[in-house]
């Protein structure tokens, strides 16, 4: 089996205020978008936010116990786009979750959660590179 994501889907609460966020804060364009959805083409593959309880019942999921934790992450081309990306995206309707600092693994990340609380990290690590295409190769 091929070793790729093709479509990452979060479920919002509303899409004005998602969009906002999406678009304000991280400047992308959306591809798609009608009443209930919209998608963002990414570097291989799509985002889409959807408004719930669609999503939800879509996958035909109930709400009972919390979801898994999980962070989505967005890398930055030196460490001062780190803070300067967490600001920007504050301002565009974000929630600071964890300011900037050195992990113990290297490099300079902080985390902030979007309108309805999906969580993104914004790293920057001096030994993976990012292409002109936006695509991040791990490095060690």
């Amino acid at each position: 089996m091929q070793q790729q994501i093709s479509v990452i889907t979060l479920g919002v609460s509303s899409l004005h205020r998602s969009r906002d966020f999406y678009v304000g804060g991280f400047g992308w364009a959306p591809i798609f978008e009608n009443e209930e959805i919209i998608f963002y083409q990414m570097n291989g593959f799509v985002l889409g936010t959807w408004l719930n309880p669609g999503l939800d019942g879509d996958m035909r999921r109930m709400s009972g116990p919390a979801h898994s934790a999980f962070a989505l992450a967005h890398n930055v081309e030196s460490q001062g786009d780190v803070e300067t990306t967490i600001q920007r995206l504050i301002s565009a309707g974000g929630r600071l979750l964890r300011e900037a600092d050195e992990p113990p693994h290297g490099g300079f990340r902080g985390y902030l959660s979007d309108p309805d609380g999906h969580a993104w990290e914004i790293a920057w690590n001096p030994t993976w590179v990012i292409d002109e295409r936006g695509l991040v190769t791990f490095g060690v």
